[in-house]
């Protein structure tokens, strides 16, 4: 990461908190939030377990027919209930694979809609809201562990950028604050942002 991205990731920490504040309270219907839906999200938990085992332990030959079918076009299988249900393709040459597809997508959705995701009409909307949710979340659990790391070996330059990035105080006032003049706080701000931008992994 540059310097330029660490410090714009540094100085949005606030703004995505606030995002996440405000994502976590949008109702999906029947007194369920966002964030309600995230914390109760296993099935990512269960997917790892169940691929530890061989599919024959747990899974019908006609489930195992649709776990071949899923694996010679899936390319990958992100986290995330909207991302799972986008990387299922749904245009497939082969009439008898679409169909298998096609019945892998219906069960996500039908795991989807037991969950209560469809309390509301606007399914894409509360996925969409979930996803981004997520994503935020990943991106200051990210911020906060590489400040934490930063903070074990140089807590100077971690208190410095959150002085100056993250609570947006002025450069003086930051630089009294650390008691250091205004040359050796240029000097630990370079510093300290190259440092941040070896730790951060987001």
């Amino acid at each position: 990461m540059n310097e330029q991205r660490a410090i714009e990731q540094l100085s949005s920490y606030r703004q995505k908190q606030a995002i996440l504040q405000a994502l976590s309270t949008y109702s999906v219907g029947a007194g369920i939030t966002v964030s309600r839906l995230n914390e109760d999200d296993q099935l990512q938990d269960l997917h790892a377990r169940l691929r530890r085992m061989p599919s024959y332990m747990y899974l019908s030959k006609h489930e195992q027919k649709l776990e071949q079918t899923a694996n010679a076009y899936m390319t990958r299988y992100p986290a995330g209930i909207k991302a799972q249900k986008r990387a299922v393709p749904v245009n497939v040459m082969d009439d008898e694979d679409s169909e298998l597809l096609q019945e892998l997508k219906d069960k996500i959705q039908k795991v989807i809609a037991a969950r209560g995701y469809e309390v509301r009409d606007n399914i894409d909307e509360i996925l969409e809201r979930l996803a981004e949710f997520q994503d935020l979340q990943a991106e200051v659990k990210n911020m906060d562990i590489a400040l934490k790391a930063l903070e074990q070996y140089k807590p100077e330059y971690a208190k410095l950028l959150k002085l100056r990035f993250i609570d947006g105080i002025p450069v003086l006032d930051a630089a009294e604050e650390l008691h250091i003049s205004r040359k050796t706080f240029d000097r630990w701000r370079a510093q300290a942002v190259e440092e941040f931008s070896k730790i951060y992994t987001g």
